[in-house]
């Protein structure tokens, strides 16, 4: 993440990396969604029989019954989301972290100061964005048999929520949400920077794809391990870990390599 930079620069970068890695992951956040619904409604319900079994196998069971497309039910907001939310998060990062250690200071920022900075940002970005994230949620959810679609897209979502419940439903859960995703905003960048940082010291390692990829998957894994358990509890994460990581993960590898990868092309003209 270069902070040489401008901040219009990194948001416009991050959101855009962000988006990117929304579009080639959401299938499995809404089979994730889905499942975690399952699971509430089994619990509820009483023991049956599961219609959705493990992510790939509930992947493929949306493709088969709702279309291919159904897998990416919600993009319109979760583009939305990245956006608004990617692009905070991220581009406040570094002013925040500056801001805490001095803009003169040369030398390693310590990780105490890289978490409360990702703490800090992730707050900050889903207070803004929260009304993207519930409509995305809602959107996946959407898909039962017999069950009649409430919304006919995102934007009429957005109308039908404030029309229905009022504005401030928009804001539905945003204090478990500011929660959730400061914590995990600060696992994944705080990890990210730390990791990276410790790539680069180790002989023959540079500032390249392969430090980026590894980086990345020490983001996604501390993300999973760390966020995870404010999600679904202790106990359940453990069950839950390697389809929460398969999804995290690889949304944390797309994200940081395009990242990387676009704010140092040359062409872009992005440097101060």
């Amino acid at each position: 993440m270069a902070s040489e930079i401008s901040f219009a620069g990194i948001f416009a970068i991050s959101a855009t990396a962000a988006c990117f890695a929304e579009f080639c992951t959401l299938p499995l956040d809404t089979a994730k969604v889905r499942l975690q619904l399952q699971k509430r409604a089994g619990s509820l319900e009483g023991a049956g029989v599961s219609k959705y079994r493990g992510l790939l196998g509930t992947v493929a069971t949306i493709a088969k019954e709702e279309g291919l497309l159904a897998l990416w039910k919600g993009i319109i907001p979760g583009l939305h989301r990245q956006c608004i939310y990617g692009g905070l998060r991220i581009g406040l990062y570094e002013p925040i972290k500056t801001f805490f250690v001095g803009s003169y200071y040369v030398g390693d920022v310590s990780l105490f100061s890289k978490v409360l900075a990702a703490l800090i940002t992730g707050a900050i970005a889903i207070a803004v964005a929260n009304p993207t994230d519930l409509v995305k949620v809602r959107l996946q959810a959407e898909g039962k048999a017999g069950t009649p679609r409430r919304y006919d897209g995102a934007f009429d979502a957005y109308y039908m929520i404030v029309k229905q419940e009022g504005l401030a439903a928009l804001w539905t859960g945003i204090v478990p949400n500011i929660a959730r995703n400061a914590i995990i905003n600060a696992a994944e960048l705080a990890s990210y920077d730390h990791l990276k940082e410790i790539i680069l010291k180790l002989p023959g390692f540079t500032d390249s794809v392969l430090t980026h990829l590894l980086a990345g998957l020490g983001a996604g894994f501390f993300a999973v391990s760390i966020g995870s358990p404010v999600d679904l509890g202790p106990l359940a994460f453990y069950k839950g870990f390697l389809p929460s990581f398969f999804r995290l993960g690889s949304w944390n590898v797309i994200m940081f390599l395009t990242l990387e990868q676009v704010s140092t092309a040359p062409t872009l003209g992005l440097r101060r």
